[in-house]
């Protein structure tokens, strides 16, 4: 190894510096000297060199780094429910309100990853709870024509719901329409998640004729009647801009409890007809 004198260090390297920065080798003592500088301080000049590159990296590499995590926390499934949005609900916005009363947009196909990361929540949402019959994507804040749903064979549902003739296991749908395929109607009480504390009789269309298309692209139609075309049309028309309560008369709607009250009283009066 060669160490340069102190006399060279002091008066060649201010030299050398001014030329790194930018000044030209029009002085060709200047040039001369700096390359035999460089010349007897190669390994000095490497070093510099390498440096100078591992500097560079360490600036560069958490920018990127934060980058990558950004982009991964946007695309990444929800961890957790988001909260109902509630027609009735004063304390939250209007503005945050409004998704419930705009029609939603319709979804195009094949679905992208930001209508599929809207699609696991809504599923998620509905599969937290224990007691529900179907949910639609602007309940929980979502404006997209999203529906998931299901009419089971419960026993004890039929109790009160005698009208539940045809089931349907858990469904996805997108882009849901209905249309009855006679006047004729069925008079039911409803309740909703975005309608906070209050239920009613709502009158539907006993048949139905739906159109939807499932997550994978498939395109649907077929029949449906009594609860089963219930959910369906309260579901749908969700995405119209329109609640069950809107459906309701207003004389006789009435507390969350009063309805479980009436209905309680009712299973009881038709278990106790039964056992005669």
């Amino acid at each position: 190894m060669v160490v340069p004198k102190s006399s060279q260090t002091s008066s060649i390297a201010p030299k050398l510096q001014e030329v790194v920065v930018g000044r030209s080798f029009l002085d060709w003592n200047l040039f001369r000297t700096t390359i035999v500088y460089l010349s007897q301080n190669r390994k000095v000049v490497i070093l510099t060199l390498l440096a100078m590159l591992m500097l560079s990296l360490n600036a560069c590499t958490p920018l990127n780094l934060q980058h990558k995590q950004d982009t991964t926390a946007m695309t990444s499934p929800i961890q957790h429910n988001p909260d109902y949005v509630v027609i009735n609900n004063e304390e939250q916005s209007k503005e945050k309100r409004a998704v419930l009363r705009n029609p939603a947009q319709k979804v195009s196909f094949p679905l992208s990853e930001e209508d599929k990361r809207l699609l696991d929540i809504l599923v998620a949402k509905y599969d937290s709870e224990e007691n529900i019959a179907g949910l639609a994507a602007v309940q929980v804040g979502i404006p997209k024509k999203m529906i998931v749903f299901s009419a089971s064979d419960d026993p004890a549902l039929k109790k009160w719901r005698p009208d539940l003739t045809q089931t349907m296991g858990k469904t996805i749908w997108i882009n849901p329409t209905y249309e009855g395929i006679t006047e004729e109607k069925n008079e039911d009480y409803e309740g909703c998640f975005s309608v906070e504390n209050l239920a009613g009789p709502v009158k539907r269309f006993v048949k139905i004729r739906y159109t939807a298309t499932l997550p994978n692209g498939t395109d649907i139609t077929g029949e449906a009647e009594g609860f089963l075309a219930r959910i369906i049309q309260h579901e749908v028309d969700h995405l119209n801009g329109t609640l069950c309560i809107d459906l309701m008369p207003q004389d006789k709607i009435m507390t969350i409890d009063e309805y479980r009250h009436m209905r309680a009283s009712a299973i009881a009066a038709k278990d106790a007809e039964t056992k005669r």
